[in-house]
């Protein structure tokens, strides 16, 4: 439901905004994200990506993202980025690279803003 004087569907730029059509359109990758809880899930993943990404039923633009480890891509394919986290960690990234390139640091960088930020 809309408050009054929100504006729901405000623009950031550079920012891909997580509503209902991001969720519709990220079902898929979503949900094997989601199974990538299961570690033998994961291992199966590793040992067939292109298998795996085609179980669940995932648009070309999600496979691209993947096959590139394009997280950024990926949630602009509508990737939560909660679900997304599992992923990242099959591909060795930590939440702290994943969180410098969402605001276009090195993950170094990165960390220093965090502790300059304490």
């Amino acid at each position: 439901m809309d408050q009054p004087g929100y504006d729901y569907h405000i623009d950031i730029p550079g920012t891909t905004i997580f509503d209902g059509k991001q969720a519709m359109k990220g079902y898929a990758l979503n949900k094997m994200c989601y199974d990538f809880n299961r570690a033998e899930n994961r291992e199966g993943f590793k040992a067939d990506e292109e298998g795996w990404m085609e179980k669940y039923g995932l648009n070309e633009g999600q496979k691209q993202a993947i096959r590139d480890r394009d997280i950024l891509k990926m949630i602009e394919e509508g990737g939560n980025i909660y679900y997304l986290a599992k992923l990242a960690g099959i591909f060795k990234l930590s939440v702290q690279d994943v969180g410098g390139l969402q605001t276009g640091r090195t993950t170094e960088e990165f960390q220093d803003y965090l502790k300059s930020q304490a």
